[in-house]
């Protein structure tokens, strides 16, 4: 195709010539007219070329069930590619056209000529350039809106990866047109560039942080789009609605966004849900502090009140039969509390709560349940719930632990114990005017 248009636009000259249109206002005619022939045969070309997309693969893209080529098809691929034809077309065709135009009986073009033709090429590059930048990007985000459709893409989230490789493409593509506006080499450019490393990690500082952490959080698979996490330096809790190589965004439960640098994923402390929303339960994990003067062994009374509760009765019968077994060793058992083994209410209260877990229908008992004791404090004694809820869900766990321990803090004085609290003010008041100490 190029030795055909070399070959029209030679008869072009001859043609002129032939009518004698030679001298300044010859070339000046013969280059006006050979720039809009040019013009007009890359105008055709572009219009073929769009013409030959829009025919050809945009039948063959409706044609195919894969929804990925459809996507290409809305970004644009096929139509910027198509830009690039007559472009390669003015930058191979400009110097031999402007050749013969002044080159009848030279070898060697002029000053005026010769710049025309370096401009000519070099914006025609610059295009190009820019044509070829624009339809990469175009691409990287064609491929990330076909990789939201897989389903790995909510583990594994590659958008702070695409993000980098459209900076570099921008950076490339920017350095490119330096160098071909101001020709230099890009080799020795590069070689310099080693000299402002120092100012480009100052200055892309927080990109490149974040790229270390976008590369950690997806090797680790630390955190991804959509799961729950609780960033308390952040004040964030809430649903991770995107992840890029400089920030991530947080849908805290009140609807408010939080937006942090991605490198606060790696170097902060976060609490990720995932396990647990992943997991058979929800975690329960609280307790209650029981006053320590209200602990006393169990009376005869005490228990035998205590038998007609269903979930401790056969527990507190086979308790007093294997214990005053037990005491028959001791013949000083009744004289003290302290001689031979009895029941405390703090413990029959503690195998209450183990039944009552173990009966409650929102309870998974598939995983670890129990009641335990911790460290005495000056607060009291802290008598722990561990177990899981079946329901995972927010609302519906809040509701089935403050239900459970509801129950538990109306049973408590049954058992002849109290929940310790600090004074509060109507205790004093109660107590000043009982001692006669109130005006």
């Amino acid at each position: 195709m190029g030795d055909n248009l070399k070959i029209m636009f030679k008869h072009l000259s001859d043609w002129l010539e032939t009518w004698g249109l030679t001298g300044a206002f010859g070339q000046f005619l013969h280059l006006a007219i050979s720039l809009f022939l040019l013009f007009l045969v890359c105008f055709a070309i572009d219009r073929l070329t769009r013409s030959i997309i829009k025919v050809f693969i945009h039948r063959l893209v409706k044609r195919t069930e894969n929804p990925f080529d459809d996507i290409l098809l809305e970004k644009g691929v096929y139509r910027r590619i198509a830009h690039f034809v007559p472009a390669v077309v003015i930058y191979y065709m400009l110097p031999h056209i402007l050749k013969g135009v002044y080159f009848v009986d030279s070898v060697e073009p002029d000053a005026v000529l010769k710049a025309f033709i370096d401009y000519s090429q070099k914006a025609t590059a610059i295009y190009m350039i820019i044509i070829g930048a624009a339809v990469i990007l175009t691409s990287l985000s064609a491929l990330m809106a076909i990789y939201m459709h897989m389903d790995i893409s909510g583990r594994v989230p590659i958008r702070g990866y695409v993000q980098v490789v459209q900076f570099m493409v921008v950076l490339i593509a920017a350095i490119w047109i330096l160098s071909t506006v101001f020709g230099f080499e890009l080799k020795g450019f590069f070689t310099g560039l080693g000299a402002f490393m120092a100012v480009l990690v100052i200055v892309f500082r927080d990109t490149l942080l974040g790229l270390m952490a976008s590369i950690q959080l997806t090797v680790n698979k630390m955190v991804r789009i959509g799961d729950w996490v609780t960033i308390p330096s952040r004040n964030a809790d809430g649903t991770i609605l995107d992840i890029t190589v400089n920030t991530v965004k947080v849908e805290n439960w009140d609807k408010s966004i939080t937006t942090m640098p991605t490198y606060s994923l790696v170097s902060e402390s976060v609490q990720n849900w995932r396990g647990m929303e992943e997991s058979n339960g929800r975690r329960i994990k609280r307790f209650v502090n029981i006053d320590m003067g209200t602990v006393h062994i169990c009376s005869e009374e005490l228990l035998e009140r205590l038998e007609k509760i269903h979930l401790i009765s056969d527990y507190i019968k086979s308790k007093r039969a294997e214990l005053a077994e037990l005491n028959r060793k001791y013949s000083d058992a009744d004289q003290s509390v302290a001689n031979g083994m009895r029941l405390t209410n703090l413990g029959v209260f503690r195998k209450y709560l183990e039944c009552y877990l173990k009966e409650h229908p929102d309870i998974q008992h598939e995983m670890t349940t129990m009641v335990r004791q911790l460290q005495p404090t000056d607060r009291g004694i802290p008598i722990e719930i561990y177990g899981f809820t079946s329901e995972k869900a927010w609302e519906i766990y809040e509701n089935i632990q403050s239900d459970i321990f509801d129950h538990v803090l109306a049973v408590i004085p049954e058992f002849e114990l109290r929940v310790f609290q600090n004074p509060t003010g109507a205790d004093f008041k109660q107590l000043s005017s009982r001692d006669g100490f109130m005006g």
